[in-house]
């Protein structure tokens, strides 16, 4: 499909088969099209009569695949079986497609590294809290999570594989082995899990163009064990959670406010499951491309490019006092020269001819910068360096707490 605008993805009450008023989405898929939905307690869809995940103790790679499974079905098929009554959570997607494109660089980089939903699966051991010895919910169960939601929001619609990106490796090593020297050490004795995980999951038939660059749909999360208190006893999780677009140009994220859960606390992974399709169903897509499209719209001059550079580095070191009465911007030194370096040197948002960069140049340049950032500061950034750029936007036109940074 050409355009966002000729999309809805389905509705909770369409999937579940749940007698409504009046239809969201057309019975001809060809001509779907996005609109503004009611909402309804979510939560009550889901975890009505329905009890939360038996928590597994599970602690080295040789017993993961020895967990009982909850009961799962085909999410798809119960949306399309009428009077189907299935609540349980698939963590098979529909259809699982690998990317066809190119991608010149990942999503994030900083010290991540890449692993596949199969190594999170079978090699990695997930820790406990310490005081009850309650399992965390583990890396993969929130991907499986999510691609399952994905599966059930857009079931009319292929989805990629997750792309998954790690950092901060736990290394440990089973009792058997406690006295042995770390060269003898056989690979079945040693074990490994990942402090800080972030995946993306694309769907590559929701497009549009903004500015001559093609952006794909995107769902995504972001997991770190260091932001739990893992020597207490199990309370709720923090997760991140994200729908939103990727430039295919540059494999930049673009996330906006309604897409983007920065505190996704949940105790089970159901409560993780029916978070994520909320926020999905919330998501106003056409609403986040139109604001990207119209960063085009406005350009700096070299003079105000530089103001900008310039005021950006000189807000991390502002008094307290002075820095609470300006518009936050979450990006420190290092970014900001990337970006100054970018300015002239990207192939694809450098500056023009006569020094003049629009908006929406500016605006990749920050989130491109942003792919040094570690995995837990990734998202907040992101979402920043969008609103920061339509901050810029209205001091262009006359109306915004953002003029210091031009002034």
């Amino acid at each position: 499909m050409d355009t966002i605008n000729k999309i809805k993805p389905a509705t909770l009450e369409e999937a579940f088969d749940i007698p409504k008023s009046g239809n969201i989405i057309e019975k001809d898929y060809s001509t779907m099209k996005l609109r503004n939905v009611s909402k309804k307690p979510i939560r009550d869809l889901f975890l009505a009569d329905n009890g939360d995940f038996e928590d597994a103790e599970i602690f080295y790679p040789s017993r993961m695949n020895e967990e009982p499974k909850p009961e799962t079905s085909n999410v798809v098929q119960a949306f399309l079986m009428p009077n189907s009554k299935v609540q349980t959570i698939s963590h098979t997607p529909t259809v699982l497609v690998e990317s066809v494109e190119n991608q010149p660089s990942p999503f994030i980089l900083a010290n991540t590294s890449e692993v596949t939903l199969h190594h999170l699966q079978s090699d990695c051991i997930i820790p406990v809290f310490s005081k009850d010895n309650e399992k965390t919910i583990a890396h993969q169960e929130f991907i499986e999570c999510v691609m399952s939601a994905v599966g059930k929001v857009f079931p009319h619609h292929s989805i990629s594989n997750p792309e998954i990106r790690v950092s901060h490796q736990i290394k440990g090593r089973t009792p058997s082995a406690i006295y042995k020297p770390v060269k003898e050490l056989l690979e079945h004795e040693k074990t490994i899990y990942y402090e800080r995980m972030a995946f993306i999951i694309k769907v590559p038939s929701v497009t549009d163009i903004v500015n001559g660059n093609k952006l794909s749909l995107t769902i995504g999360g972001i997991r770190s064990y260091n932001q739990e208190n893992l020597y207490s006893k199990k309370s709720l999780e923090k997760f991140k959670f994200f729908i939103g677009f990727q430039n295919q140009v540059c494999m930049n994220l673009s996330v906006s406010t309604d897409g983007f859960l920065e505190d996704m606390r949940v105790s089970n992974a159901r409560e993780l499951y029916t978070k994520a399709l909320e926020t999905m169903q919330s998501y106003n897509a056409e609403l986040h491309l139109m604001e990207m499209k119209e960063l085009t719209y406005d350009s700096l001059s070299e003079h105000q490019f530089a103001q900008l550079i310039g005021k950006s580095r000189l807000y991390q070191h502002l008094p307290k006092s002075e820095k609470q009465n300006i518009p936050l911007l979450n990006f420190n030194d290092s970014h900001i020269n990337t970006m100054a370096k970018d300015y002239y040197e990207d192939n694809n948002f450098c500056r023009q001819a006569d020094g003049r960069i629009n908006l929406w140049d500016v605006y990749n340049l920050f989130t491109q910068a942003n792919k040094s950032s570690y995995i837990d500061t990734f998202l907040d950034r992101n979402l920043n360096a969008f609103e920061f750029s339509k901050g810029i936007q209205k001091t262009l036109n006359g109306n915004s707490d953002y003029h210091w940074f031009l002034s």
